[in-house]
């Protein structure tokens, strides 16, 4: 996974290099942080991160569901960690630990980031002055423009993948459309 800025503009395939040579396929992925499913994806994330590398760039894409207290502020604190160079770490963290986050808040966001390395006070101030409100308000809204309605959901070649009710089948279409959209740019 990298690090890619959630509001960088999506296209399908973008040039890795000035040369052209070596190219890469955007996997916009809509997330949340409080959600069980998105945790269930992780594993997929990482399998693709293994077989593509540097040709496929996962974007974290911000969809905090109503249902979850906590997630607008999970977004937010995902933003500061991207600030910060550790937004996919802080992310998997999160999610790795979704119970505490239901218990905690945004005390809990904080003392994630705290045990990355990142820094926490910073975190803090981030929830605080909401310095990342109108990120994460854009990728919402961008979501639901595109007919994003639960999460995990996967845009990859300008098609949109649901995995919020099953994410069975889900990393074996996204390869499907990963290989095709390389061998296309071969």
């Amino acid at each position: 996974m990298s690090d890619s800025s959630p509001t960088s503009a999506a296209s399908p395939a973008s040039p890795a290099s000035d040369s052209g040579a070596a190219r890469t396929v955007v996997l916009d992925v809509w997330c949340e942080l409080q959600c069980p499913d998105c945790r269930g994806a992780l594993d997929d994330l990482r399998a693709l991160r293994e077989r593509y590398g540097d040709r496929l760039e996962p974007r974290l894409r911000h969809f905090p569901l109503e249902k979850h207290k906590h997630a607008f502020a999970a977004a937010q604190a995902a933003e500061e960690a991207l600030e910060q160079g550790q937004a996919w770490p802080y992310v998997e963290a999160v999610l790795g630990r979704v119970e505490e986050l239901d218990r905690g808040g945004e005390a809990f966001l904080v003392e994630v980031a705290g045990e990355l390395g990142l820094d926490a006070e910073e975190f803090d101030t981030a929830l605080i002055d909401g310095r990342h409100i109108l990120i994460v308000d854009a990728d919402q809204a961008e979501g639901k423009a595109i007919g994003v309605t639960g999460t995990p959901t996967y845009v990859i070649g300008g098609e949109r993948l649901d995995g919020g009710k099953s994410q069975e089948g889900l990393r074996a279409r996204i390869e499907e459309i990963a290989d095709r959209l390389l061998s296309e740019q071969a």
